[in-house]
Parts: C-alpha cells; structure tokens; sequence
C-alpha cells in the first residue's frame, strides 16, 4: 500500500495566483476548510507578471466608460466568439473587485482629485485600467496574499491554529483528480522538495492553474505554465473550448538570447509608446483592419492628440488588439524591415521626458537596463511576438465556473470562454478576480448541498503513485528517452508549426510530431530519487503538455478561417459561419478527439448594444436580420 500523506478540506484550490487566491479567499470566507496548492513558492505566481492593470469600468478618467462598453469592447476584441455571459457577468462586477482590492489594502495609482487613475490599453475605448505603475500583478497578489493571512490571524483568535480553516501547501504538485463515480472525490501529488506523496480528500476542487505557454519555445510564461489544469481536467472527463486560439502578445523581448520572449508591457503602448519598422516609420497605420476603420486614427497628427486628448479624438493603432498588433510586426519582419535582432522597435524615449518614464515603467526600466543594457529612457526597445496567453479552456458554467464534472471548477486563464478568440490586455486581472471569486463560492455551494461526501478508493491512491514514478523505471521497451530533449522537439514544433501563422500541412506536421513524442513517452528515463530531482518534475509536466498540445494542433486544423488569436494562412478571411461554432476537446485517456458545438445566442437587449454595420461584419445576414431594433 503507497505511503501517502493524507489532509481533508471541503474546497482545494490547485494554483496560487489571483484566479486561486480569490477563490479560496470566498470559499473560507463562506466558512469552509480550504486548501491552497501551489507548484512554486507562496507569492511566486505567473500573476506577478502582470504589468499593465486591472480593466474594469470604473469611469475615473473618462466618465462616458461604463460596463456596457466594456462589454462590447470585450465582445470585438474576442471577435464574437465569447460565451457573452462570462462577458457580461466580467463587465458588470469588475469594478466591485477593483474596489475590494482597495478595501483588502491595494494601493493604486490616483488621479489628481485622488480617485483610482486608469491608463488606455489595446481594444478598450476609453482609459479602464486601474494600475500601479507597472507592477499591478505584483499589487494584487500582495494584497490577496495579505487577505489570506488576515483570515488565518482571524482563525487564530478564534481556535488558536493560524491554519484551522485554511492552508496553503506551497512547491507540491498535483497529478491527477480523484474521483468517486462521476464525481470528485479529491486530488493526489507530491511535495517538489522531497518527493512524498499526497493527497486531498475534498469533494470540491477548484483549477487555478494558468496557461500552457511553456508548450512553446518563445514565451512570455515561466516555467510553471505546463497545461496542468487543462490538462487535469480532461483527464477527469472535462471538456476543453476555444483551444486553437493562443494568444502572441506583440511586445515579447527578442535580445539577448536568454531573455527572448520576456513580456514588455502593453503599459508603454498605453503610455505614449509607438512601433516603428527598421526605416523608422510607425507602421501599424498601415495594418488597420477594415472593421476597425472607424475606431482607429490613420495618421500620426491625429493618434498624437489621442494621447493627450482621450476624449475627442480616434485611437492610435499601436494599441489595436494584441492578435492585429502580433500580425502586423510578424509581417514587417517578413517584409525585411524588422530590428536587426528579428523584432521591431518600441519607442517611449521619444515621446516621454526620462523621469517620467522612470515614475511610470519602472519595472521596464529596470529590465531592459538589467537583461539587455537598454535605457529606455534614451533608444528604443526591440521587441516581437511572444507565446502569451491561450483563450481556450476548460468549460465551465458562467454563473458557477463549474465544469461538466461535478464537483471541478476552474478560473482564470485554465477556464474557456470568456475571451473569445482574443484576449484584450487588462482583461486577465480583472478577470481572475470575478471568476475566482464566483469559482470559490460555486465550490461553496456545491459542497454544502451534497448529501455525502465522495470518498477516495486505495487503489486510485496507489494507481496515481505507480504511474508518477513510471519515470524512474520506463516500461517502453525502447531506448530510453530524455525528458529535456522531448521537451525541446515539442516546444520548437509548436512554435514553427502552430504558431502566430498556421497552415494545414504544417500543423500536419505537428501532429506527426506528437504523436511521435507520444510514442516515446513510455521510454522517458530519469535517475537519481524523488528528492529534489527537475528531470522526474518534467517528465511529469510532459505528460500534460503533450496532451494540450495535441487539443491545441487538432482544434487548429479543423478551424478554417482566420479569428483572432488563430491565423490560418491558407484561410485568410473570418468567416461568419465559424462565428458560432465552438470546438469542443475530449479525451478517452489516450487520444484526444474534437467536436463542434454550436455557440448559445446571444440575449437580445445584449445584441441591441451593437450598431448594424459592426454585426454585419461578425454575423451572417440571415442572423442580423432576426433581431430588429438593434442601433443604427
């Protein structure tokens, strides 16, 4: 019988950034036994990258935003395919979480008559994001770190435990959901550190787990965004959308070598910044899609008075969506103006006097001064697409976060949905908050309401312990396969071949590939013991970036048309019949299989917010004409 460390919660949350701290948060705040694991060190979540701020229309800058323009602008950013009750629940409750960040002891950034200030961002119509320099996601998990320790200062009052309610178990990693029939029973892993075992009996686990960007070679992501969540859930018989759309966000660092794909905040965008190609023109006048025409300035005079002059005048193109954006320096490259390093040039030195920079980017000073030797204050900065963000997620109830299996829940970038086929910049953070916060109080209820708690079985603890330790005893037959190298093919065939631009017979190629990888899975050999030993932890973390990579290739292909985060270059056009169709991922435990599903209508007072030329370019004829009333 496996030696297992054994802890009873009624809610485990899996992932300690914004997403699994609000969520727990709500859970012990609803007065249940809460958990919180997490793969790194307590306060060492992905969130911390977060740089530019908090969308949310709180109408502080600009009193004409509110949450019905942020729903449309969400909507158009995502290019219609969101589920727009995740948007419009998002739009509506941002705000409520902005300002109870301030009252757990967020300290932003204020306007002169001392409200919370807002900078623009790409894709939102007026200034929304609530800031703190460059350093909100640093911010918020502080403040929701503090929260934490507040509740367990509360418990200790009231017990005399600092953790009678709830926990965190920091650098542990969780390898399968547990199950009782259909429904969760709780989940199993092991402490990074030594290598023990164990395992959570809970009849309620949340995801918070992040993205799957290190399934890439160029990415913005650390090294924790292995696809764990997703890749947990379909493992437990959960159901994966929108998988095909990852988001490159536009402004990754290209040089040196070591740093290529750090982020460089949309925040020097918002802040003044432009791009230019080698020959020093701005060129994304040149790349504003038809749809956007009206939105957007088209030339240089008149994006300058934006900056200074939000309220009169059309946006400047730098700050397009991040998809338009991420297209149009990948084209200039192509094109042979590019930077001498392979990106393009991200000017704020001329357009900010060097102070002001400093007040205002002081992480991106820091960084470029650091990693590259460039004073943002006195050249420009190189930068190109980076593997970023994927949209697609596990499917989840927009009121509840629940999945399909019950007693699973998932928030924050692991869940699907809310973003469409594009993500606007902002909208992660605030995003987080109103999904985490809806995911722990989904758990909550769900965990009240049960008439019995499912149980776990011995021999699920001792099939999940015999299958984490494969890897030091491969049972392939074949020759023994190294977990880095495996690592290595798959994050350059993703890369090269389901990248920012796809096309049929690459991702062909790439699907050869995995299931190659696949097939060599079983050889994967490490040596030494479970203590402190990263070949057993990748070789673990394979397991589940191989299977989102096959959701992510498979969902590329059947996709025939181009829509936000996902270019095909061989169908170039958006199509409005794809408009409506959602791809679904499935796994029997050994391939993965997609379906389509159709998209749920809109509400109609929801579609009456969108004038008739913009649905016509989103929608078939057929779908405009059967909701009369809609703005002219």
């Amino acid at each position: 019988m496996t030696q297992v460390e054994r802890h009873t919660y009624d809610v485990v949350v899996i992932g300690a950034g914004g997403a699994g701290l609000r969520a727990a948060i709500e859970a012990r705040q609803r007065g249940l036994r809460t958990a919180v694991v997490c793969k790194s060190l307590f306060g060492k979540a992905h969130t911390v990258m977060a740089e530019g701020g908090v969308a949310a229309s709180m109408g502080n800058v600009n009193s004409n935003d509110n949450w019905q323009v942020h729903f449309r602008d969400t909507m158009r950013g995502g290019k219609f395919l969101n589920n727009w009750r995740m948007a419009e629940l998002h739009a509506k409750e941002a705000p409520d979480r902005v300002w109870e960040l301030e009252t757990y002891g967020a300290l932003f950034d204020r306007t002169a008559d001392g409200r919370i200030s807002q900078r623009n961002f790409g894709g939102h119509e007026y200034p929304r994001l609530a800031h703190v320099g460059d350093r909100t996601g640093l911010e918020l998990i502080r403040t929701l770190q503090q929260k934490i320790v507040s509740l367990q200062q509360e418990d200790f009052k009231e017990t005399g435990d600092y953790e009678a309610k709830i926990k965190v178990f920091a650098e542990c990693t969780i390898t399968e959901l547990l199950k009782d029939g259909d429904k969760i029973s709780g989940a199993f892993g092991y402490w990074r550190e030594s290598g023990r075992f164990i395992a959570f009996d809970a009849p309620a686990v949340v995801l918070a787990t992040g993205g799957i960007g290190k399934s890439f070679k160029v990415t913005s992501n650390s090294w924790e965004y292995t696809g764990d969540g997703h890749a947990l859930a379909l493992r437990a018989g959960a159901t994966l959308i929108n998988m095909e759309f990852i988001q490159f966000h536009p402004t990754g660092m290209v040089w040196p070598p070591s740093v290529k794909g750090i982020l460089v905040t949309e925040g020097v965008r918002g802040d003044g910044g432009v791009l230019r190609n080698s020959d020093g023109k701005r060129f994304m006048f040149d790349y504003i899609p038809e749809v956007f025409k009206d939105k957007y300035a088209d030339n240089e005079e008149e994006a300058d008075r934006w900056y200074t002059d939000p309220d009169g005048n059309r946006r400047t193109p730098d700050l397009l969506p991040r998809d338009e954006v991420a297209r149009a320096i990948n084209s200039e490259v192509k094109a042979g103006r590019g930077s001498p390093h392979g990106g393009v040039f991200l000017d704020i030195s001329s357009r900010m006097p060097a102070e002001e920079i400093r007040r205002r980017l002081p992480s991106m000073h820091h960084q470029f001064k650091e990693l590259a030797d460039v004073d943002i204050t006195a050249e420009p900065m190189e930068v190109g697409p980076t593997c970023h963000y994927v949209m697609g997620g596990v499917e989840v109830d927009p009121d509840t976060a629940a999945a399909k299996v019950p007693g699973l829940f998932a928030a924050g970038e692991v869940a699907g949905g809310m973003h469409g086929s594009n993500r606007l910049g902002g909208n992660s953070l605030s995003d987080l908050l109103v999904f985490g916060r809806r995911a722990g109080l989904g758990a909550a209820e769900y965990v009240e309401g049960l008439a019995a708690r499912p149980e776990i079985s011995q021999s699920d603890i001792d099939g999940a312990a015999e299958r984490a330790v494969q890897p030091f005893d491969p049972q392939g037959g074949g020759v023994e396969e190294n977990p880095y190298t495996l690592h290595s093919e798959l994050q350059q065939s993703m890369n090269d071949l389901v990248g920012i631009i796809r096309k049929a017979g690459e991702i062909r190629q790439a699907l050869e590939k995995i299931d190659e990888i696949k097939g060599r899975i079983p050889n994967v050999a490490v040596e030494g013991h479970r203590q402190f030993n990263p070949g057993w932890h990748l070789a673990i973390d394979l397991y589940n970036m191989i299977l989102v990579s096959e959701c992510v290739a498979k969902a590329a292909l059947l996709r025939e048309e181009s829509r936000g985060g996902h270019t095909r270059d061989d169908h170039p056009a958006m199509s409005a019949n794809w408009r409506n169709r959602l791809l679904v991922c499935s796994t029997d435990g050994t391939d993965v299989s997609v379906v389509e599903q159709p998209q749920p209508p809109m509400r109609e007072e929801l579609f009456q917010l969108f004038e008739i030329g913009e649905l016509e370019k989103y929608y078939t004829e057929e779908e405009v004409a059967a909701h009369p009333g809609r703005k002219a």
